[in-house]
Order: C-alpha cells, then structure tokens, then sequence
C-alpha cells in the first residue's frame, strides 16, 4: 500500500469512527455528555470538542504546506482555536454537524496528497509560538494517530456510561486481499 493510499484509509477511517461515536453518543443527554468523568478532557463533549479543536490546529498547519491544498480552503477560513481544552461546541448537536463537514474535507483532502507532497518539510509555529519543520508524512501519521488515541478515550467514557460503540478496529475496514 502507498503512503497517498494508507492517509485515504486513515481519513476514511476517521469519518466512520467518527460516525459511529456520534451516533452512539447521540442516545445520552446533554447532561450525561457534559459531566466530568475524570477524563483528560473532563467529559465525552469535552473529549469530542478536543479532537474537532486538535484537527482544526493541524488542517490549519496543512493548509499553508506547499501545495496549498484546495480542499483545505474552508480551513483556512475558521478561527483558529486559542487551547486545545476550547469548547468549540458548547452544544452537541452544533459539534455533530461541524464534524460531519470537517470529516468530508479531510476526506477529499486526503484524495488529493501526492506522494512527492509527503516528503516536503511542514514549516509551522506551535500554538506556543514555537517555530518547527518536520517531516509532512510524519505529522500527518501523527494526526490520524491522534485521533485514535482520542476517539479510544471516547469510547471507553461511552461504554462506562453503559453504550457499547461495536466494532473500533482498522481491521475492518482493511480490504481481505484473499477474497479477491
């Protein structure tokens, strides 16, 4: 598999947790989404708040690689966010809606890395102020991973909160080449 194919599994994967924690989610509260359960980010909102803030920060970086990414536009038109503990959405509904969109840009975006692309540095500033350049492959295996770490935690507040989200693993969506 080729670095350009493994990102478009990895966004592709993104979208379907995601679809899958929203709307398992979607069954609690308000309320029960907003208690703190003593998570890194509090609450299952928080947690979910953070990863929307988390891929904000790095589609924004992503948006000034290069290759200007069109698919990277409208990211380049939202505010970016001032902590990555900031409550986006202070609503769940708003932030379903809002990961729903974020979810298909970072899937067309994903369709549209080169493999030349990957091997350029990313020259970036932290939200701290720092200034780096990295390697862009690197930083985007650190974004999806990210995200897995994350949605991991999400699952594990849902299922304290007694709903079962089903299958999480990649392994699903791996294609079964003996069946070919």
């Amino acid at each position: 598999m080729s670095r350009t194919s493994h990102i478009c599994l990895m966004a592709n994967y993104n979208e379907w947790m995601n679809a899958k924690l929203y709307e398992s989610a979607k069954s609690l509260s308000e309320e029960e989404l907003a208690t703190d359960r003593k998570a890194f980010f509090g609450s299952i909102l928080g947690t979910l708040n953070h990863l929307t803030a988390g891929d904000t920060v790095w589609l924004q970086r992503f948006a000034r690689h290069p290759a200007q990414y069109r698919a990277l536009e409208p990211i380049r038109a939202l505010p970016a966010p001032k902590r990555l503990d900031q409550l986006l959405f202070p609503g769940f509904q708003e932030l379903a809606a809002h990961r729903l969109w974020l979810d298909q840009i970072i899937v067309e975006w994903s369709r549209s890395v080169t493999e030349t692309e990957l091997d350029q540095p990313l020259h970036y500033a932290s939200m701290q102020g720092i200034a780096a350049d990295r390697n862009f492959y690197g930083l985007v295996m650190h974004f999806f991973n990210h995200q897995t770490h994350h949605r991991g935690q999400v699952t594990t507040l849902l299922s304290q909160a007694g709903i079962d989200v089903g299958a999480t693993d990649l392994l699903v969506l791996i294609p079964d080449e003996s069946q070919a």
